[in-house]
């Protein structure tokens, strides 16, 4: 008969953390199984390949699979340059994921996670029921795989967050889909730059993607008279809606809110402050029109780049029981880690498995996902997420309680109840630490060019997951 321990973990989304999952596993003789919805991997990263990560080669690479890509000659890119999503990839993500060879299924798109047997309801045997996963295959099909564990590493990057204020879609913001993009565009594509150049773009949103949009709309705007860009925020411009400068453990991401700062001082955008988008209308032209929740209607925009932020998808997981943080949708204990209403200075506690563990014991959500709705997720996160989970499973609880992983600081915080309040100044000192003043941060040759990654296992209220 076989057991429970003689089944595969299930890993969902062969993208940085699962890959990396994978690869612990392998390292600690348990067979993964790697379910990606998309026909190749890292297929979220590859959405954003031409945005370029803020944290260097050295950050962006696991050690158990480098462990594992060592013997097929693989070669780690320089460790102190930057990759861009396209680059992680090409040159490091899809080889992992053909080391792992058939443990990785492709276009399997996962429809249910339940106990065998057992659905949400039932007590009764309830731990000692394998898992069940469901998925569909590319042909239509419908499969199912039994684990002994479930790694849910799917990130938030199909599920990005609406315009409007409340949460929910601002009225007519689904009707004017046609001029709506929820992603940072790549402007280097003629037909893309194309959409953009001459007009004028609103871009909603206060984080690294929000900054990078600014940015490159300003870079286009230099050779294409007439791009400009109404950059919308709910809250005021204070000292820290730059970030932190100089002050910012990771030198690009601090030079990215500088860039979009520089948008504005030399006159490619303006911004919006303390609104709340309520409604998206049409002109007699077509433009939209913005409406705000204090009956502010703002001057017509040939397009709007909606970069709120992204939220998981847990759709499938209504038959898990799961421990979720009522406003973050994150587990219960990782959640006030990283609650951006106290803080967020990029710094969060070590944590590992037992932060990251459900009423239903031996299933995992990491990566982008274990954030839920917070920002300022890095993949080297994941990646110890990861290893602490894994050797959970192996029963190594030593080693999986040993989490250790001090992140760079962002060099600004805001906190004490004072996220996306209009009025607030987050550098008044009520948060966990006080914001500079910006400082320029020279970024290779052409300071005007952004580095952030749009995210890995996907990126959030603009900040990245493999940023």
């Amino acid at each position: 008969m076989t057991t429970t321990s003689d089944l595969p973990v299930v890993v969902i989304g062969a993208g940085p953390a699962g890959l990396a999952a994978a690869a612990h596993l392998v390292e600690r003789s348990i067979e993964p199984l790697v379910l990606e919805a998309g026909p190749v991997a890292a297929s979220a990263v590859r959405d954003w390949s031409h945005v370029r990560l803020f944290s260097t080669w050295g950050e962006v690479t696991d050690p158990a699979a480098e462990k594992l890509l060592a013997p097929t000659g693989w070669t780690k890119p320089d460790a102190a340059t930057y990759p861009s999503g396209g680059d992680w990839a090409e040159h490091y993500l899809q080889p992992l994921a053909d080391v792992l060879g058939d443990r990785v299924r492709y276009t399997a798109t996962v429809t249910g996670v339940s106990r065998t047997g057992r659905d949400r309801v039932v007590d009764a045997g309830r731990e000692a029921q394998p898992f069940v996963v469901h998925f569909t295959t590319a042909d239509g099909g419908e499969e199912r795989a039994f684990a002994r564990a479930v790694i849910d590493a799917s990130g938030t990057w199909t599920t990005p967050s609406p315009a409007g204020a409340s949460g929910l879609p601002a009225l007519g913001e689904k009707t004017a889909a046609d001029r709506i993009a929820y992603r940072v565009p790549d402007l280097k594509d003629p037909a893309v730059r194309a959409r953009y150049a001459g007009k004028r773009t609103a871009v909603i949103g206060s984080g690294a993607s929000a900054f990078t949009a600014l940015a490159t709309l300003a870079d286009v705007a230099k050779d294409e008279p007439g791009t400009h860009a109404a950059w919308i925020l709910r809250r005021a411009i204070s000292g820290s809606t730059f970030g932190g400068g100089t002050a910012d453990q990771l030198p690009a991401r601090g030079a990215l809110g500088l860039a979009a700062k520089a948008a504005l001082d030399h006159g490619h955008a303006d911004a919006v402050t303390g609104f709340r988008t309520e409604a998206v209308e049409r002109d007699e032209d077509g433009r939209l029109i913005l409406v705000g929740e204090d009956g502010r209607r703002l001057d017509p925009v040939d397009e709007v780049i909606v970069l709120t932020g992204f939220r998981p998808d847990l759709s499938f997981l209504s038959e898990i029981r799961l421990g979720l943080d009522e406003r973050l949708q994150a587990p219960t204990e990782l959640a006030p880690l990283i609650d951006p209403n106290q803080h967020s200075c990029g710094t969060v506690y070590p944590h590992g498995h037992r932060e990251l563990s459900h009423p239903d014991s031996g299933i995992y959500l990491v990566g982008m996902k274990s954030y839920g709705r917070a920002p300022t997720f890095l993949a080297m996160t994941g990646y110890e997420q990861v290893r602490s989970v894994t050797a959970a499973i192996a029963g190594d609880t030593d080693s999986a309680d040993r989490v250790e992983l001090t992140l760079p600081e962002t060099g600004v915080c805001g906190g004490a109840g004072l996220f996306d309040d209009p009025a607030a100044d987050q550098a008044d000192g009520t948060g966990c630490c006080a914001a500079p003043a910006p400082t320029l941060v020279q970024i290779g040759a052409d300071t005007s060019l952004p580095v952030v990654a749009a995210a890995a296992d996907e990126p959030s209220s603009g900040g990245c997951c493999g940023a």
